[in-house]
């Protein structure tokens, strides 16, 4: 009987545009993409994650497809509640008599207090029975599996969908980092940007992000990659098809890029010099599903002169992070860690 009341903690990567949860023992349960489709009319939520983002830009006027979360933080509150209600339901396979889990949430370490409590009550309303935070990219490192326990340096660049978070860990701590609104969401937007005025057609956020993975890159490379791409033409209202190449979008991508980059030596440069000198030897850590973006490890290598090293899986690193916290959640401190005031305290 025992078994039944076993207690199951979540790791839980709450992120702008992919939702990932790691269930004690049983590694990542849950990988949805972060949207939710609901009926106007009535207010009931029709489809959860993978299903509700094929619906994104589909659907007829009574029903709403949305991104409960915006640059890292929750935008919609009810939303927010009732997809993690769905997804903890099928990361715990609840039975009746299942007890409510405790639960690590992962979040940018550029939140405020008030978006910290934000997090924490939407995950207890979700079902949640304890929660407890870990900054992004203290759980990202862990989960890319550096050795964060000892004094040594390392430097995590962590890009996600809403933000891309930069941090020096060390000694199982953040000891400085910034967080920027520059991420995966904001390279589709200027890519669907780019498209309307060079081309004169309009596209979606999902095609834009499919430009971005099959022909995107942030560092000049040898070949050219083409692509064709169907949008509707802005004046006429009727489908036309353009044809785009790897270099367009590389003039559309380096200004963004390059504020990541810019960002990574502005924390470098608020390091110790002890510190510095352990990230060079121990390289760069990227991190995120935007990490994977053509050429990010090599303009970052270019603009830092540090080597530059994707993570396994760079995808799944918070969630696994938020996971492997799981093993000291006892002494974890419940509720807000007041990010925003540490940071003041360091300044």
């Amino acid at each position: 009987m025992r078994h039944l009341f076993s207690s199951k903690d979540l790791g839980v990567d709450l992120g702008t545009s992919n939702v990932l949860i790691f269930a004690d023992g049983k590694g990542v349960v849950v990988r949805e993409p972060s949207v939710v489709a609901v009926d106007k009319n009535t207010g009931k939520i029709l489809q959860v994650g993978a299903a509700a983002r094929n619906m994104l830009g589909r659907t007829p006027g009574n029903v709403v497809a949305m991104h409960p979360l915006k640059d890292g933080i929750i935008s919609d509150h009810e939303m927010t509640v009732r997809m993690l209600q769905e997804m903890f339901k099928t990361a715990t396979q609840a039975s009746f008599f299942t007890p409510k889990p405790r639960v690590v949430i992962s979040v940018p370490s550029g939140v405020t207090e008030v978006e910290e409590r934000s997090v924490i009550n939407a995950a207890l309303e979700a079902g949640a029975r304890r929660v407890f935070l870990i900054e992004e990219p203290l759980a990202a490192g862990l989960g890319a599996g550096l050795d964060i326990k000892g004094a040594s340096g390392h430097l995590v660049v962590d890009i996600g969908g809403g933000t891309t978070d930069i941090a020096v860990l060390s000694m199982n701590g953040v000891a400085v980092s910034s967080s920027l609104r520059i991420a995966g969401d904001a390279f589709d937007e200027s890519i669907a940007r780019y498209v309307r005025r060079q081309h004169g057609v309009v596209i979606g956020q999902v095609t834009a992000e499919n430009i971005k993975i099959q022909i995107g890159q942030v560092f000049p490379r040898d070949e050219e990659l083409s692509m064709n791409v169907k949008g509707r033409d802005a004046k006429t209202g009727m489908p036309k098809e353009v044809t785009l190449t790897s270099t367009e979008i590389y003039e559309v991508l380096r200004r963004p890029a390059r504020q990541i980059a810019d960002e990574t030596l502005a924390v470098l440069e608020q390091a110790s010099p002890e510190l510095v000198s352990d990230i060079s030897e121990n390289g760069i850590t990227l991190t995120g599903g935007c990490s994977q973006l053509w050429g990010m490890d090599m303009l970052l290598m270019e603009r830092t002169g540090i080597a530059c090293i994707i993570a396994d899986d760079p995808d799944s690193c918070t969630a696994f992070g938020c996971g492997k916290s799981l093993a000291w959640i006892n002494r974890m401190q419940e509720g807000p860690i007041n990010i925003a005031r540490k940071r003041m305290m360091r300044g």
